[in-house]
């Protein structure tokens, strides 16, 4: 019991995060394509309860920053403080992509607030992070979906039946798991033109990730099947003549969920990171579409690199999610008997 609890407490801290990054519009106080080239690379905006002359304000506030032209950097003034106002009029977006919304869980009434500092196109970073991990997750979530099905089905189809289809099913996976991915998504890409759109880049991903990691998957459901198939009351349900249907659906696949659980946990964290590194190679997701693999791609420029901390915030934010999903995976291990 004491390890459900604790696998259901990860689970509700795995949901909340989903959520806040699926509504992203809410959270976000900007649309993450809007430019101001007057703030570009500005830092990120510093919240106070006191003031300067030590007055306790019970709103958080912040001094905006302007660019002081002698010394080429930026510098709060304090005789304009700023109150922070939630549940503000902003932008319009679509909560969880479907329902039209304008409201925003914070804004100001006038001067941009960028927690997380603005990029060199002066678009709010925090905003772009929010909106980036849901092209990330998606990524890896559908990734994930699809390796999982193609694996299920063909490791269950390999040690099912055995013989010839699982020799040739196996040899395939051999063929498949000596792929390198990276060059195979070179090698479709260079029969794509050159300009593609977000969606199409989006499904590339998606497909080299999810029918290059069926392999693995497939060979552990293959190795439940077998050791399952040979059980005893499975030979006895086979000797009152249950189909191979009825066999499959009652008493062999459900012993394979809970390895099709942790595999989940375990491949959505790698997938995100797969997209992250195509998107920062330039072959993911293009601009101006935000997804964490292309916020990072500015730091291959060396004054970035060096120059603005805060954009290395995206790499930040994929960390609460990976130690998550991992230790999901962890106790999902232990509870095999739960499942």
């Amino acid at each position: 019991m004491n390890h459900r609890f604790h696998l259901g407490m990860w689970l509700v801290i795995l949901g909340a995060l989903h959520v806040i990054v699926g509504c992203a519009g809410f959270f976000a106080p900007y649309d993450p394509v809007a430019q101001n080239r007057e703030q570009v690379f500005q830092p990120p905006a510093r919240l106070r309860f006191v003031d300067l002359l030590g007055h306790f304000h019970i709103r958080p506030f912040f001094y905006p920053t302007g660019l002081r032209l002698d010394a080429l950097q930026y510098s709060e003034d304090p005789k304009q403080p700023v109150p922070l106002r939630f549940f503000v009029t902003g932008a319009p977006y679509r909560l969880l992509g479907v329902l039209p919304a304008r409201v925003h869980l914070f804004g100001t009434d006038h001067a941009s607030v960028y927690l997380l500092g603005s990029d060199g196109f002066g678009r709010d970073l925090f905003s772009r992070i929010l909106y980036g991990g849901q092209v990330s997750l998606l990524a890896g979530l559908l990734g994930t979906g699809l390796a999982l099905s193609l694996g299920w089905g063909i490791g269950t189809a390999a040690g099912y039946f055995g013989g010839w289809r699982d020799e040739l099913l196996m040899r395939t996976a051999e063929l498949f798991l000596a792929l390198p991915w990276l060059y195979l998504l070179f090698a479709v890409r260079a029969f794509l033109p050159l300009v593609v759109s977000p969606l199409q880049a989006f499904s590339l991903v998606i497909a080299v990730i999810g029918t290059v990691g069926w392999v693995r998957p497939s060979r552990l459901i293959r190795g439940i099947v077998l050791s399952a198939k040979e059980r005893d009351f499975v030979r006895a349900a086979r000797g009152f003549g249950a189909s191979d249907v009825y066999l499959l659906r009652r008493h062999i696949l459900p012993q394979t969920y809970n390895v099709m659980l942790t595999q989940a946990a375990i491949l959505v964290p790698q997938y995100v990171l797969a997209e992250m590194s195509l998107s920062f190679l330039g072959l993911g997701v293009p601009e101006p579409v935000a997804s964490w693999g292309n916020l990072l791609s500015s730091l291959q420029q060396y004054s970035v690199l060096v120059s603005y901390w805060w954009m290395y915030a995206p790499a930040v934010a994929m960390v609460p999610f990976f130690m998550v999903y991992l230790r999901v995976a962890s106790l999902l291990q232990e509870n095999k008997q739960a499942f």
